[in-house]
């Protein structure tokens, strides 16, 4: 069935993935992208250091290239590794991060806090952090740190905003850090630009401001001039009963 197939191919993407994340811990792991092509399938990985993806003289690559070969049944894969431009945008290395400072014994509201600094810096429209286990004693606990901007549900949450997690296995029990990144290019379709007024945009106000005055006055006058032949009418009808009754005084002398 065409359900199954989707989740068969879903599952095997998420079990390299984990691998790769378990593999390229040092490296930075970025995330992967899956791609089949006519000559095979090509596995991008994103790592904030490549050159420890690649290894002396290509060796650590080399070795991932065959274990997904073997392992996850990939036809021909051919791995492809890409620099992260800015780590401090990819979620998932900052939750690698988050992850290697609290193992280190860093107090975790410091951590995160000093995180969603260099996120901010970055220039991200908002961040937050949620770490939840054993954090203040034995009993477990979440706390959650927000900064900016940043969409939780609907359609513009699952498209721009980037999720990632790790954990940090402590004495106490084990920790979960799920970050999320609202980058700097997400456009919302709420969004409304307000333009400044150009040459053009002001020629175009300012005839439509004169051609609505023109027309406030032409029917300012045409309201005088109905009121004119009114006042007329007027003055023609007091002076026809004004001779009426002249008339009628006459006719009684």
């Amino acid at each position: 069935m065409i359900e199954k197939d989707f989740v068969t191919e879903g599952l095997k993407r998420t079990k390299i993935d984990e691998y790769l994340e378990k593999e390229l811990e040092r490296a930075g792991y970025g995330g992967m992208d899956v791609q089949i092509t006519p000559l095979g399938t090509m596995v991008v990985v994103y790592a904030e250091r490549p050159g420890m993806v690649i290894g002396r003289g290509g060796k650590t690559v080399r070795a991932i290239t065959q274990n997904l070969k073997n392992n996850f049944d990939l036809d021909n894969p051919q791995v492809e590794v890409k620099e992260v431009d800015v780590p401090e945008l990819n979620a998932r290395i900052m939750a690698s991060k988050i992850a290697n400072m609290l193992q280190r014994g860093m107090q975790f509201r410091r951590v995160a806090y000093s995180t969603m600094r260099r996120i901010m810096g970055a220039g991200a429209q908002g961040v937050e952090v949620t770490i939840s286990g054993k954090i203040r004693g034995s009993r477990s606990a979440v706390a959650k740190f927000v900064d900016g901007y940043i969409k939780k549900c609907g359609e513009p949450a699952d498209r721009f905003v980037d999720v990632g997690f790790a954990t940090a296995p402590l004495k106490p029990g084990v920790l979960g850090i799920v970050v999320r990144i609202m980058p700097p290019d997400a456009v919302l379709p709420d969004k409304v630009e307000i333009l400044a007024p150009t040459e053009e945009i002001e020629e175009e106000i300012i005839e439509d401001v004169a051609d609505e005055e023109i027309e406030e006055v032409s029917e300012d006058l045409e309201d005088l001039e109905d009121l004119e032949e009114l006042e007329e009418v007027e003055e023609v009808e007091e002076v026809e009963e004004d001779l009426e009754e002249l008339e009628a005084a006459a006719e009684d002398e």
